[in-house]
């Protein structure tokens, strides 16, 4: 039986910029203009994902089934993420005010697309079904509750929730110190 990811050797011909180690891609993941992308250590991205652009993954970040990056103008995540199933990460956006023309078929001079780095710091979790819009920061270790929609900066620390996505609350940061310990067993 097939390994479900993708061996060291595979991950190697497809071009990234930088792969790390214990990288687990499924081979049903899609991956566009991997030139782009970096990759660090213990990264995990499941079934039916999309990267595309440019993307840049930390170490210790899971990438749960059915989400997609669109990294035309850059993301970054850092480490110790947690992206759940189905959601859509932009750093792009088509200008839809009826002024010009939008999607990838349509010549360049017709459309209008914008867009700015999306920015997804250490221990930040996205549960399932967000929409994260482009040019913002999510901040250390702040939550996005599932089926938000972010359009603005997340606080550190913060829980957010809702359409568009509100403060719901603070989240503890215990985890920092579960890293110290984590980091420091680890050779």
């Amino acid at each position: 039986m097939e390994n479900s990811f993708l061996s060291r050797e595979e991950l190697q011909k497809m071009g990234f910029s930088q792969v790390g180690s214990n990288v687990m891609i499924s081979r049903k993941a899609s991956f566009y203009s991997t030139h782009l992308m970096r990759i660090g250590d213990h990264v995990r991205v499941d079934d039916f994902c999309i990267l595309s652009g440019k993307i840049e993954l930390g170490s210790y970040i899971h990438i749960s089934a059915y989400t997609a990056l669109y990294g035309l103008y850059g993301i970054q995540v850092g480490d110790f993420v947690t992206i759940s199933g189905r959601n859509f990460i932009y750093s792009q956006n088509d200008d839809y005010s009826g002024s010009f023309m939008t999607n990838p078929m349509v010549p360049k001079k017709y459309t209008n697309i914008t867009g700015g780095l999306v920015r997804i710091e250490k221990h930040a979790i996205i549960a399932a079904g967000c929409i994260i819009l482009p040019d913002l920061t999510i901040g250390e270790g702040a939550c996005l509750g599932a089926m938000s929609l972010l359009k603005t900066d997340a606080e550190a620390w913060m829980v957010y929730a809702g359409v568009p996505a509100k403060i719901k609350g603070a989240r503890k940061k215990e985890i920092l110190e579960q890293e110290k310990d984590f980091l420091g067993t680890r050779n």
